[in-house]
């Protein structure tokens, strides 16, 4: 491979758009090119071709792979394809970009990891919300020790309305249910907030107490505990009419809420209670695909491991093999 990586892109759906920010960010990194794209829906590649003057397009997946003078794929497909084509990328010589969730099952995320390493290739998932300001911040307070050993967090995000019955993304059979799609970001955000060993998960799910006609749960809650005895509780909803900040953190010398914008900081100093607001602030270094080509090319190490993607993939699924068994599941030790 030359020093220009040649990208491609599968899954070019119109709903977010997310084909075409995996091309364009391609396009906007230095040392790599998007040069392919591919979707079924011959509708949606003449819209790519209408993006991306001169871009080569496809049809079909298996046409793509015998493209030879593509280095790296981009898979942008629903969650239920994550696996099966990433792994038939990678046993074609490609690296791989899969957004996330990295897939559905912590068998899948396996098999994922196992088939780059035997191929030599490259796996990373597409976690991008750790760019986020609000998260970044929050990393940063905890890491200065503001408020002490962290011991309780609670996240949240939740709202009251019916979702979209003709979107796959509500369909659990594809979409991997209610946790698999905001909940992906929530659980990856707080594994990098809590670095300690995962020790069980326990799941409450709500399918269909309200919305009957929609496969995935109306209510997911996964409560998380640490090897140091902090938990955490993940709480995502479309049955929930209440407001509750997204960010709750109790520590022993201090606490922080998320509020807006900023952090409200309260911190048990020598003199006394301390309060504070602290603005969000954009997380500094390399983008997303920057780090990508810094890895392919010179062997920097990834910022999203397909190793790290899997952690969260556990909590999805034992949180709802919990709900099941009304007990704790353990995180398998060599998942962590």
């Amino acid at each position: 491979m030359g020093d220009i990586i040649r990208g491609a892109v599968i899954g070019y759906g119109a709903a977010f758009n997310m084909g075409r920010a995996h091309a364009s960010m391609m396009q906007e990194t230095e040392e790599i090119e998007c040069v392919a794209i591919c979707d079924v829906d011959k509708e949606r590649t003449r819209a790519a071709e209408e993006d991306f003057p001169g871009i080569r397009t496809y049809n079909c997946v298996e046409d793509l792979l015998t493209d030879e003078a593509v280095d790296l794929i981009a898979n942008v497909l629903p969650h239920n394809l994550h696996c099966s084509v990433t792994v038939d990328c990678l046993r074609a010589g490609k690296h791989v970009v899969v957004e996330k969730p990295m897939c559905i099952t912590i068998a899948e995320a396996t098999e994922m990891i196992n088939t780059a390493k035997e191929n030599g290739l490259m796996l990373s998932v597409h976690h991008n919300r750790r760019w986020d300001a609000d998260f970044w911040t929050l990393r940063g307070l905890v890491r200065s020790g503001v408020i002490g050993q962290v011991f309780s967090i609670e996240m949240w995000s939740a709202g009251y309305g019916r979702p979209n019955p003709d979107w796959w993304r509500s369909v659990k059979a594809i979409s991997g249910g209610g946790f698999y799609d905001w909940g992906a970001h929530y659980v990856d955000w707080l594994l990098h907030i809590i670095e300690e060993k995962m020790v069980n998960v326990t799941g409450f799910f709500q399918p269909n107490l309200v919305w009957t006609d929609i496969t995935n749960e109306d209510h997911v809650q996964a409560i998380i505990r640490f090897a140091n005895d902090s938990v955490a509780n993940v709480q995502m909803s479309c049955i929930a009419k209440v407001e509750e900040p997204r960010w709750k953190l109790l520590g022993s010398h201090g606490s922080i809420v998320s509020e807006a914008a900023h952090f409200r900081v309260l911190s048990e100093t020598e003199e006394g209670t301390e309060e504070k607001i602290v603005e969000f602030s954009s997380r500094p270094g390399p983008s997303y695909y920057e780090n990508i080509v810094a890895h392919v090319n010179t062997g920097e190490p990834l910022l999203t491991t397909g190793e790290s993607a899997r952690r969260v993939v556990a909590v999805l699924e034992l949180a709802e093999k919990s709900s099941k068994s009304h007990q704790a599941e353990t995180v398998p030790y060599e998942f962590e």
